[in-house]
């Protein structure tokens, strides 16, 4: 059977023309949905590959209506192949149960690789930089050791809260609590009530 997946980007669109190119292919069943390139869920898509069962073919007029990027694309069409299923693009004449339809896609599936292998490795010469310069990945630690310095010579006056001593360093309590699990018993060493008795707040 023949499954058709028409996709406009705004109510503005009609996908009236999709609709009779995808019936005109022969599909029987036509999915249609508004919904932008960039977003992600799409519940009609989803529709349609779960009405689909093992020998049908997903249809669509062109390769940027069923995905936004060529990874996405892949790993849409490898499910569908794990599922055994094909899938068609008329306006590119790709048919992934014909043997030119599948290697058009293993090359887009070696190209998606590429893609991840620049990434990658991208990803890690930024990092060797910012080593050599003295940098580590990450986000950077939101209070400093002369941040903890400063919030235990407050806690060493007792009329100064745990709230208030956050406060001065521009910190929130809960914040002062990672760094400082104890609050002001961990400086103190007593674990009387009137340590525990301070507010947090």
């Amino acid at each position: 059977m023949l499954v058709g997946y028409a996709r406009v980007s705004t109510q503005d669109q009609d996908a009236r023309l999709q609709r009779v190119a995808l019936e005109g292919a022969g599909c029987e069943r036509v999915f249609e949905e508004t919904a932008s390139g960039a977003q992600r869920e799409r519940p009609e898509l989803a529709a349609a590959l779960s009405y689909m069962r093992e020998g049908d073919q997903l249809v669509v007029w062109k390769l940027d209506r069923l995905a936004r990027s060529i990874r996405q694309l892949i790993e849409t069409v490898e499910d569908l192949e794990a599922r055994d299923i094909g899938f068609r693009s008329l306006t590119e004449n790709i048919d992934t149960t014909s043997p030119g339809g599948r290697l058009v896609f293993h090359l887009f599936a070696a190209l998606a690789e590429f893609e991840r292998g620049l990434i990658r490795e991208r990803t890690m010469a930024g990092l060797a930089s910012a080593r050599a310069q003295g940098r580590t990945g990450g986000r950077p630690r939101s209070v400093t050791d002369k941040d903890l310095v400063a919030i235990k010579a407050l806690l060493a006056n007792e009329q100064i809260t745990v709230a208030e001593a956050a406060n001065r360093v521009g910190i929130s309590a809960a914040t002062l609590y990672r760094y400082l699990p104890g609050g002001r018993s961990a400086e103190t060493g007593s674990a009387g009530g009137r340590t525990r008795s301070i507010k947090a707040s």
